[in-house]
């Protein structure tokens, strides 16, 4: 097989991927401005304090409504084809039941499994919380580098959809539209918003957890939804969001 032809072959760019990697940039671009801040104006940090988040406005505010409305988006459902399917399968609108009858045992095995899995993850993420906490109770940093830390982690979000996700190594499964974790991601982000108390950390932590609290239940309720052998939305042949063509290549071969 020619170069042309392998050229020809490769999945092209679809358009959530190429936003994605415009919402990538800009995370990044937020990520330097936070920096900024902090170098240059930190006293726009005490926004995270107490209510300090009521005595006026500024652009922290701005990255505050992003966030809420990012989570919020998670628990609505949505056939807005701008947001990941892997983010969205969890409700009924995004629900392609196969035409054959559910293999029950087979669907339990999967769930039980992959949320072995999801657990190990989250003790893994519990571990790097308590090792920021511990850092930061012993004063070697404080609440304003906490903040940039969520930030950080803000940008490895997408940095994981797009490129590489260190997770898969765990999770093992083939992409993150399957990812049994896809809505993990703001708890990660905030979970280290517990040693700050203040409005603005404690809002979005408490917003993370109900995000979480909803996949978690759906999951339980519906777990027909997160499975490819049981929503044909999910499978390969169906899919239109390509976040991971890195992934999707390998498999094609």
């Amino acid at each position: 097989m020619d170069q042309q032809t392998v050229r020809s072959e490769k999945t092209p760019t679809s358009r959530i991927r190429k936003l994605y990697f415009l919402k990538l940039f800009s995370r990044i671009l937020i990520f330097f401005a936070c920096i900024w801040i902090y170098f240059n104006r930190r006293d726009m940090l005490q926004i995270l304090y107490g209510f300090n988040f009521f005595k006026g406005l500024s652009v922290l505010h701005l990255l505050w409504l992003i966030w809420m409305l990012d989570m919020l988006w998670q628990v609505i459902p949505s056939a807005y084809r701008h947001i990941s399917l892997g983010s969205q399968k969890l409700f009924k609108i995004n629900f392609r039941p196969i035409m054959e009858r559910i293999n029950y045992p087979a669907l339990k095995e999967y769930i039980v499994s992959t949320t072995k899995s999801a657990y190990k993850v989250f003790i893994l993420w519990a571990a790097v919380t308590i090792g920021i906490g511990i850092l930061y109770f012993t004063g070697v940093i404080d609440g304003d580098i906490i903040f940039l830390i969520s930030v950080f982690f803000f940008v490895c979000d997408l940095i994981c959809v797009l490129i590489w996700c260190p997770f898969r190594l765990i999770m093992r499964n083939r992409c993150c539209t399957t990812c049994r974790i896809f809505n993990w991601d703001h708890l990660m982000m905030f979970a280290p918003y517990v040693y700050i108390p203040g409005f603005f950390t404690s809002s979005l932590l408490v917003m993370a957890l109900l995000s979480w609290m909803v996949w978690e239940l759906c999951v339980m309720m519906y777990p027909e939804r997160f499975w490819e052998m049981t929503n044909v939305a999910l499978q390969c042949s169906e899919c239109t969001d390509k976040l991971c063509t890195q992934y999707c290549q390998k498999l094609r071969r």
